[in-house]
């Protein structure tokens, strides 16, 4: 298996919905190895990662993510989105929750040491569950 990884810019701050989802397709099964965020705006934030209830329909500009080794390995087959035509529902739990305070540049760094695996064609969020600052967002993948 190979190591990937994607980051971009969250779109939208607003309580109960999704800031960020990682998708597989109906070819993979990535683990994802580690999640991280930066706040951008001095904004007390509350965050969870779980699996949403239905994924995101139609990601608006999804990105791949990307080889880690020398650049010369296969296309990668997870995606990410920060926005979709309909966002993912939200987790029924979540497998991390935290709370950052109102300072740019807090953050976090969630690792999952045996991986956390994401279903054919399924995906997991970041969901603000607060009104939360618009953030530079991670992961790291094995597919």
């Amino acid at each position: 298996m190979a190591i990937y990884s994607a980051s971009q810019r969250t779109a939208s701050g607003t309580a109960a919905t999704a800031a960020w989802e990682v998708r597989s397709t109906s070819t993979n099964k990535p683990k994802i190895m580690e999640m991280g965020l930066t706040q951008n705006a001095a904004t007390a934030s509350v965050f969870g990662v779980g699996r949403p209830a239905a994924i995101g329909l139609t990601p608006t500009t999804p990105v791949t993510f990307l080889d880690e080794q020398d650049g010369n390995g296969p296309t990668g087959l997870t995606t990410c989105a920060v926005a979709w035509g309909t966002g993912p529902t939200v987790p029924t739990n979540f497998f991390r929750r935290l709370s950052l305070p109102a300072t740019i540049g807090a953050g976090f760094i969630w690792t999952f040491p045996r991986g956390l695996g994401l279903p054919v064609s399924g995906s997991i969020v970041i969901w603000n569950i607060a009104t939360s600052s618009v953030a530079d967002v991670h992961a790291v993948v094995d597919e």
